[in-house]
């Protein structure tokens, strides 16, 4: 387990009009404040990596298709330092995951249709100064292969 990172295990309520699925309430133990909430989708195969913020947390769930999220611990005084977790997630596996910031993250779409995932970052967007540090997806020194 990599230090800080926090998992909500969500319950999808079916009926026969559809769905609903709780997300994150400021009331739960996971949260901590709130920046802003957006979408962003990956097309099946793709993969959107690797990345991550010096400034706020991350709290990623896909709510539609189906996508596998990979985490790499970078931060040197981490006790989980170089450590990776992975995990599938949709409506099958529904969670929210907490991902600290220092931590890089991404995900790929594993589904036959584009994943949906919905983000609330802790911080919103600073579009003058964008807390995002990136490297390549298949182009690094983390130990993830991408095209597993």
């Amino acid at each position: 387990m990599i230090k800080d990172v926090e998992i909500k295990e969500l319950k999808v309520n079916y009926d026969e009009r559809g769905h609903l699925m709780e997300i994150l309430r400021h009331d739960d133990k996971i949260f901590k404040k709130f920046g802003q909430v957006y979408i962003t989708t990956a097309k099946p195969g793709v993969t959107k990596a690797w990345h991550y913020h010096k400034l706020q947390d991350d709290y990623f769930c896909c709510v539609f298709g189906k996508m596998r999220l990979a985490l790499y611990d970078a931060r040197k005084k981490s006790s989980a330092y170089g450590k990776i977790m992975d995990f599938e997630l949709g409506l099958e596996n529904p969670k929210l995951v907490k991902i600290p910031r220092g931590v890089y993250h991404g995900f790929k779409c594993i589904s036959d249709v584009s994943a949906i995932v919905v983000n609330v970052p802790t911080l919103p967007y600073n579009k003058e100064k964008p807390d995002e540090y990136r490297v390549d997806a298949f182009d690094n020194n983390i130990p993830y292969d991408w095209r597993k």
